[in-house]
C-alpha cells in the first residue's frame, strides 16, 4: 500500500510542470489552454451553442474566467486564453455585436492578436472592455490569489460594459442616498454644482461674440449676404452691417483668414473622400464584389480637385 501511495504521489508530481519563473502548473491546465487555442469561434471558446441564452453565457464565462485567470493558471498561453474568453463573452453578451458576429464572425481572428485593418467595419466586432475589467465586473475586482494582471485592449468606440457597470453603481448609490433623511442644507449642497455650471454657461453665452463671417448661408445668425474674397474668389456670407466694420486693410486681413479657413475645410473634405474611396476599394477586394469595385472607381474626388485649384491660386497670388 505504501508503495502504491508513493507511486501515485510521483505520478501527480510528474503532471505538475514549471511555468513562468518558479510557478508551476498542472497538465490539466495546459490541456485547457491548448483547447482554447484550437477554438475557431467565440461560441467554441465559451463551450456554448450558437443559440445560448444570456444566462448560459454568464455561467460559462464565470467558470472559465476563474479557471484561466493568470493568478490561478500559470500554464504557457494562459494569459492569452484568459483574454480570448473575456473577448468572447464581451462580444456575445452585446446583442448588436452578437448579431454582426453571427454574420461575419468566421472572418475574425479569435485567439491571436487582431491585425491592423484600414476600415471601421471590423471595430464593430471587437470587445469594448478589457478582459480584466470584465472580470472585475463579475467578481468585484478581487481574486483569491492576490495580484491582478492588467491588459489593455480597449477600443475607441462606445464602451458598452463600462457604461452598464457605471450605471449599476450609480443606481446603487442613489438608492442608498434615498434612505437618508434629506434636509434643506444637504439638498442645496447637492444642487450647488449644477447651479455653478448653469451660471458659467449663461455668462459664457453673454460674453461670446459671433464671428463676422460664415463659409455657409446661415439665416438664423444673419449671414445672408454673399461675398467673395478678392484674391482667390472664395465664397462667404456676412450680415447687413459688415460693410460698415470692414474696409481697406481690415477687410484684406479678414479675407486672408477666410481663405485659410476655406482651404482647411476643403482639405478635410478631400481627406474624407479619399478615405471613403479607400474603404470601398478594400471592401471590394475583401469580398470580391464587382459592384463595390465599380462604385469605388467611379467615386469622384471633387473637393480634392477644388483643393488643387485653390493651391494654384494661392501660389499665383
Amino acid at each position: 500500500m505504501k508503495a502504491q501511495k508513493e507511486k501515485k504521489s510521483e505520478n501527480e508530481w510528474n503532471q505538475t510542470r514549471q511555468g513562468e519563473g518558479s510557478t508551476t502548473y498542472t497538465e490539466e491546465q495546459l490541456l485547457g489552454v491548448q483547447r482554447i487555442k484550437k477554438c475557431r469561434n467565440y461560441y467554441e471558446i465559451l463551450g456554448v451553442s450558437q443559440n445560448a441564452s444570456d444566462e448560459e453565457l454568464k455561467k460559462a464565462y464565470r467558470k472559465l474566467a476563474l479557471k484561466f485567470h493568470p493568478d490561478k493558471n500559470c500554464a504557457p498561453g494562459a494569459t492569452d486564453a484568459f483574454k480570448a474568453i473575456g473577448n468572447a463573452f464581451a462580444v456575445l453578451s452585446n446583442p448588436d455585436k452578437r448579431l454582426r458576429y453571427d454574420e461575419y464572425g468566421d472572418e475574425q481572428v479569435i485567439f491571436t492578436a487582431p491585425r491592423a485593418r484600414p476600415y471601421n467595419y471590423y471595430r464593430d466586432l471587437e470587445a469594448d472592455i478589457t478582459p480584466e475589467e470584465l472580470f472585475n465586473v463579475f467578481f468585484g475586482g478581487h481574486f483569491p490569489t492576490g495580484n491582478i494582471h492588467m491588459f489593455s485592449n480597449v477600443t475607441d468606440d462606445t464602451h458598452y460594459y463600462r457604461r452598464r457597470h457605471r450605471h449599476e453603481r450609480m443606481q446603487t448609490q442613489k438608492e442608498e442616498e434615498e434612505d437618508k433623511p434629506q434636509t434643506t442644507y444637504s439638498a442645496f449642497i447637492q444642487l450647488l454644482p449644477v447651479l455653478v455650471i448653469v451660471i458659467i454657461s449663461v455668462i459664457t453665452q453673454l460674453l461670446a461674440t459671433n464671428p463676422p463671417y460664415s463659409l455657409f448661408y446661415k439665416s438664423t445668425l444673419g449671414y445672408t449676404i454673399s461675398r467673395e474674397t478678392q484674391n482667390m474668389q472664395v465664397p462667404y456670407f456676412v450680415d447687413k452691417n459688415f460693410d460698415k466694420a470692414y474696409r481697406g486693410a481690415s477687410l484684406r486681413d479678414l479675407e486672408k483668414t477666410i481663405e485659410k479657413d476655406y482651404i482647411d475645410y476643403i482639405q478635410t473634405s478631400c481627406w474624407k473622400e479619399k478615405q471613403q474611396k479607400s474603404e470601398l476599394t478594400n471592401l471590394a477586394g475583401l469580398y470580391r464584389d464587382e459592384r463595390l469595385k465599380q462604385k469605388a472607381e467611379s467615386l469622384k474626388l471633387e473637393n480634392c480637385e477644388k483643393l488643387s485649384k485653390l493651391i494654384g491660386l494661392r501660389r499665383g497670388g
